[in-house]
């Protein structure tokens, strides 16, 4: 079996590169920092609808290109690495889910909107102080929801939220137009990307995919999520790369001392780690393969520890103006530890690898 991309996906992900070179970056991400800017770049948002990314993963049927996952993650990547403020990684989650469980009706009612980019679709796992995705406080009476999701990312701004609530047998999905719950702006760490709460107060729901479902679309929302943290990993390690072959100190650039030399190695190593377990992922994606709840969990897990250590590693190669405001370090630092709360703590993930492990042992006896 072949863990690459195609030459397609490929390409795709380098034109997605060269437009968030052009158009995203730090410096528009310290512009979006600020308490006054809008949710996200409408402009830029545009130009990616229009060139069909938002249409990636929806079918042809429903106005969308049909592509595969390989091209949702070459995405996700792009966007990590640049820091675009567009909830492009949010809305590729969301289409996976109603890809998974959604119903004709649903798909119909939905996807369009999703494939020309006037619909904004985000995923609503979180929830004040959880850190096990699989157990959530959200009841369902009949078509109607209680309680709070709480950080959303991309809420501010979305119409539609996959909601993620208690069942029988586990959590279930369930379909929420925002404009009929209420939306209130989250704080976080991350102050470039805008976070949200979702308040529930039976509120009317669609449900969408019961507990089978919903594990599907975790294991894929995982390998997508460890694209996104290896790509900001990578604009990590690349800036601190940069940095240790112009920065002198005693006469000589930081980056001929072995220490520094070791750090930056270090980093590579950790992200090319996580990559070969998220290529793991996506080729079991593609071909419904029955390894990718293990390959899935080590994806997380890989590119959790490769985006905190090279976002902690970029602080400090930095020396003292890593700490400091002026500072384009804090970026890749304030999501690492976003990304690290968006679908569940990493020992949960550790412990679903060593779980998906001893079942495959087991059936292999």
């Amino acid at each position: 079996m072949n863990f690459d991309f195609s030459d397609d996906a490929k390409a795709l992900g380098e034109q997605a590169k060269k437009l968030f070179a052009d158009r995203a970056g730090t410096a528009r991400a310290r512009a979006a920092m600020a308490k006054d800017a809008p949710d996200f770049d409408a402009g830029l948002w545009t130009e990616i609808a229009n060139l069909g990314w938002t249409a990636a993963r929806v079918p042809e049927a429903h106005g969308g290109l049909g592509l595969t996952a390989e091209e949702s993650c070459q995405l996700a990547e792009a966007a990590g690495a640049s820091l675009a403020v567009v909830p492009l990684v949010s809305t590729l989650l969301a289409t996976e889910a109603l890809l998974i469980a959604g119903s004709d009706a649903q798909q119909a009612k939905y996807l369009p909107g999703i494939a020309d980019g006037s619909l904004i679709a985000v995923a609503a796992i979180n929830e004040p102080g959880a850190v096990n995705p699989n157990a959530s406080a959200i009841r369902a009476n009949g078509n109607a929801l209680t309680g709070v999701k709480a950080p959303v990312p991309d809420l501010p701004g979305a119409h539609l939220a996959i909601v993620a609530a208690a069942g029988p047998d586990g959590p279930s999905l369930w379909l929420v137009e925002t404009s009929a719950a209420t939306v209130e702006p989250v704080e976080t760490l991350d102050l470039v990307r805008r976070h949200g709460r979702l308040v529930l107060n039976g509120t009317p729901a669609e449900p969408l995919g019961d507990s089978a479902a919903y594990q599907a679309w975790l294991d894929r929302a995982a390998v997508l999520l460890a694209f996104e943290a290896i790509g900001t990993a990578s604009a990590a390690m690349a800036m601190t790369v940069e940095y240790a072959k112009t920065r002198v100190a005693f006469g000589q650039t930081i980056g001929r001392y072995q220490g520094v030399k070791h750090k930056c190695a270090d980093m590579f190593i950790k992200i090319e780690l996580a990559r070969a377990h998220a290529l793991h992922g996506v080729a079991m994606i593609g071909s419904d393969g029955a390894e990718l709840r293990q390959a899935a969990a080590a994806a997380r897990v890989a590119s959790l520890d490769a985006v905190s250590f090279c976002a902690e590693e970029t602080v400090q190669l930095h020396g003292g103006i890593g700490f400091t405001w002026e500072s384009d370090c804090q970026f890749y630092y304030r999501r690492a530890r976003a990304l690290s709360a968006a679908l569940g703590a990493r020992g949960w993930w550790a412990d679903r690898l060593v779980r998906a492990l001893e079942q495959r042992n087991r059936a292999a006896a």
